[in-house]
């Protein structure tokens, strides 16, 4: 069974952040790089992102562009992405936009929701390398993760990422309390273990660093 490529893809801060706290949300983005995005997710067979982000954002982890969605039916994939969502508790608010747009969905969650059983294919899971087994054998060949910080967490502390896209917005946030990127946690290899660094491009105001953690950097 071939497990999905596994792309990560955040934006932060200066300060490592990829949100704040207050109720005025800042983009950390720019137009150019929602298009790059956009562009990532046409690529994708199928993006990810957990239930607190699907609250926080009420994101519909879309294909936004006409002319990709078409490539996609010309190609003969499906107009979008399969989306997949993980939760741990199951707490799914079946109002959000997510439920009511784009194609196929499936849910992968610890517990058994009972909110959204109607709205999506719901799968019990064990753990993350269980979810990619599943997606590869569903044909998922590469795998879109859109956050948020626990997600990116498990993927990584698991040693599941072959891909990291970093966003890195012009701004600070300077709140202790906002999320990160990841999580305190023990990754392997530990600080010792530098990813390779693929590329960096400037997109308008934004410096994207595209890193290959599976391949190892000399110092």
């Amino acid at each position: 069974m071939t497990r999905p490529h596994v792309l990560l893809s955040v934006a932060v801060s200066l300060d490592g952040h990829i949100d704040d706290r207050g109720t005025e949300r800042f983009p950390l983005s720019n137009a150019e790089d929602f298009d790059h995005v956009d562009r990532m997710r046409a690529e994708s067979d199928a993006i990810l992102a957990g239930a607190e982000t699907l609250r926080r954002d009420n994101a519909r982890l879309l294909v936004y562009s006409d002319e990709r969605r078409a490539q996609r039916i010309a190609d003969g994939k499906p107009e979008f992405p399969l989306r997949v969502i993980v939760t741990r508790r199951g707490q799914l608010d079946p109002e959000l936009r997510f439920w009511h747009c784009g194609g196929e969905r499936v849910v992968y969650s610890a517990t058994t929701p009972t909110t959204v059983d109607h709205l999506a294919e719901i799968k019990n899971f064990r753990d993350f390398p269980e979810i990619l087994d599943d997606l590869g054998a569903r044909g998922v060949r590469r795998l879109m993760v859109e956050g948020g910080t626990s997600i990116h967490t498990a993927f990584l502390q698991a040693g599941l990422a072959d891909e990291i896209r970093v966003a890195v917005a012009p701004m600070l946030i300077g709140q202790a309390t906002a999320p990160r990127f990841v999580n305190p946690a023990e990754f392997p290899g530990g600080p010792a273990r530098r990813f390779h660094l693929e590329d960096v491009t400037k997109v308008g105001d934004v410096a994207v660093l595209r890193y290959f953690p599976k391949v190892t950097s000399s110092r």
